[in-house]
């Protein structure tokens, strides 16, 4: 095994970056994917560090440590907007993942099917980078950039993630399919955030994961949506055509046609639900 760091400060961390490091959080999808080979990287440990962990609010909405657990999530107290990132929560691997796993290790792991994701993405999530030398944010859609890959640099290591205010009420919520109720991987999934004022949509962000090499908004959908009074009838406002951003593939889990007819249902059933 190479060089094992744990630092307790942010910039102690950032200097370390200036040479290689694999970066371990809660190491959820760090030692599964070293399973049977030495461990011969230098790691960095970012667990240690106080600022990376913990919610919350500020003028311009929340901001999630980088460190975060999906239980920490789970046992916080947030308002209506963050219900469907929580029923995501609930569907990360099981009871002792969710004590371990990070929100921050969800994304920069760049799984087409991490459940955090599409959540996320319907929040307009933001997410902070910093580096020894500068911070910088990205907006979600421009930080996951392929299969396994984002735009940190070598240097660089995502500090937090930020969830703008809201002009209205909020109502926000996720649905997932897999082969079995939980501990699966998604063969589909969507959620949606929907800003409401007298009973209609001022704004919709949707968005599906495991449909694609990186989860996508679905901007027709939502277009279509704005406007609209929330009723019983707003899942059948989904049509085929709205899933035209999503490439779906065949593998282990299901067919790209499985995949396609799996996300136009969950859209559905989803926006049906909140009528309810």
């Amino acid at each position: 095994m190479g060089d094992y760091l744990r630092p307790h400060r942010l910039e102690e961390a950032l200097l370390a970056l200036a040479r290689p490091h694999a970066v371990l959080a809660g190491g959820t999808d760090f030692y599964p994917a070293r399973v049977g080979r030495a461990i011969e990287e230098d790691v960095l440990d970012i667990g240690a560090i106080p600022v990376l962990r913990g919610i919350s609010s500020v003028s311009s909405g929340w901001r999630l440590g980088a460190t975060t657990t999906w239980s920490d999530l789970l046992e916080a107290d947030l308002p209506p907007l963050f219900d469907g990132l929580k029923q995501a929560a609930r569907e990360v691997g099981g009871r002792q993942i969710q004590n371990a796993g990070t929100l921050a290790g969800n994304l920069c792991n760049a799984s087409p099917a991490a459940d955090g994701v599409p959540c996320l993405l319907a929040l307009d999530a933001e997410i902070e980078i910093a580096s020894s030398a500068a911070t910088r944010r990205l907006p979600l859609d421009q930080f996951i950039i392929g299969v396994r890959h984002t735009a940190l640099a070598p240097d660089e290591l995502v500090v937090a993630i930020h969830i703008p205010k809201p002009a209205h009420e909020v109502r926000s919520a996720f649905l997932k399919l897999g082969a079995r109720r939980y501990l699966v991987i998604s063969i589909a999934m969507a959620a949606a955030t929907l800003e409401v004022a007298d009973g209609r949509i001022t704004a919709a962000r949707i968005a599906v994961g495991a449909c694609s090499a990186v989860a996508r908004r679905l901007p027709a959908l939502e277009a279509a949506l704005a406007g609209t009074r929330v009723d019983g009838h707003l899942g059948d406002r989904v049509d085929r055509a709205h899933l035209a951003p999503l490439t779906p593939i065949d593998d282990a889990r299901g067919s790209a046609g499985y995949r396609s007819e799996a996300a136009l249902v969950l859209l559905r059933r989803l926006l049906a639900g909140f009528a309810r």
